[in-house]
């Protein structure tokens, strides 16, 4: 049989500031072998989040991709052979299999877990995957909602925060989005059954949040940063809890942009804000994909994923997060 060859898209230099597809190229090499105990994994779809800026410029809650290493990203993919009892041949699996057409698993480093069934390729890396989870454990186990409350969240066209919306009108809240264009807030209010939502680029975001929460907000969960998140904490309600998952709007800065400067607020309002990492509820992933798809399966939770093809596309579709260019998840279709 005739050598497979492994297309990557590996990392040649570290970013300054924005992310650009020049820090990457296309690489061949021949497939990797699966060893006793080790997988090989055909890649179907692989995840763009905005994480793996960090990834490519410094360490963070994990380690920096080494120069010439693949880039470190979620996916998806087939088991096509199988030297270990954890894998099976034709099973499902997703994990961190990184920018590359075929990638190994096995027991240890590179652990990967079966796709429950019932659950989508696709699904398995968007409303079930990781940022499925965050907007999940973010906003029941940081932000805390109780019926009634008004929870507001910026990104919300994005793949978590589109999530956390339809969570907060699960749990009985009002739900605020901030997106960045007319369309995208339609989608929120007309599909998602948000409440309101606000286009931080042609409206005052402070003003159009008094409008919204007149009550101010209870929850703000924030994937932004920089002046949204200052507008939000001048609306927070008294006893308000903060839930900081992301600053996007702050990525591409080559220096770090100023702090918020409305902290007192958190003073004035006996609020609280917090961050937090996915990882951290590992252990929890199947109770909250359990009650995800519950929810989905009644009609309370809808699923948008942007879809790319071809691998040699991501590095120039990656920019498009931080451009608002995507709407719901973004994907990369490998096989």
């Amino acid at each position: 049989m005739a050598k497979r060859t492994n297309r990557r898209i590996v990392l040649v230099k570290r970013p300054e500031g924005e992310v650009t597809p020049d820090c990457m190229r296309l690489a061949e090499e021949a497939a990797p072998e699966p060893g006793e105990g080790e997988a090989l994994v055909r890649n179907l779809y692989l995840s763009l989040d905005p994480t793996q800026g960090g990834w490519m410029k410094y360490d963070t809650y994990m380690p920096a991709i080494p120069i010439g290493d693949v880039i470190r990203s979620a996916g998806v993919g087939e088991v096509i052979e199988s030297r270990s009892p954890l894998y099976a041949k034709g099973q499902l699996v997703s994990g961190l299999v990184g920018w590359q057409e075929y990638a190994l698993a096995d027991g240890g480093g590179r652990r990967m877990n079966a796709v429950p069934a019932g659950v989508s390729p696709v699904e398995s890396v968007s409303l079930f995957g990781i940022t499925g989870l965050t907007a999940y454990f973010g906003l029941l186990e940081v932000g805390k909602p109780k019926p009634g409350e008004t929870v507001v969240v910026s990104g919300a066209a994005g793949a978590t925060g589109s999530v956390v919306g339809q969570i907060a009108k699960i749990q009985g809240c009002r739900a605020v989005g901030i997106a960045g264009t007319d369309e995208k807030c339609r989608w929120l209010t007309a599909e998602l059954g948000f409440d309101a939502a606000i286009n931080y680029k042609t409206q005052d975001v402070g003003d159009a949040l008094r409008e919204a929460c007149p009550k101010g907000i209870d929850v703000y969960f924030d994937n932004v940063g920089g002046a949204i998140l200052d507008a939000a904490l001048l609306q927070l309600a008294r006893g308000a809890r903060v839930a900081l998952c992301g600053a996007i709007s702050g990525y591409g800065e080559k220096e770090p942009p100023p702090g918020p400067r409305f902290l007192m607020q958190l003073i004035l309002k006996h609020a609280h804000m917090e961050g937090f990492l996915v990882l951290d509820y590992v252990a929890r992933f199947p109770e909250a994909i359990a009650a995800m798809r519950k929810w989905a399966a009644e009609g309370k939770l809808q699923n948008r994923v942007d879809v790319v093809e071809g691998l040699e596309n991501a590095p120039a579709a990656f920019q498009r997060l931080f451009t608002g260019g995507n709407t719901g998840k973004l994907l990369v279709r490998v096989a």
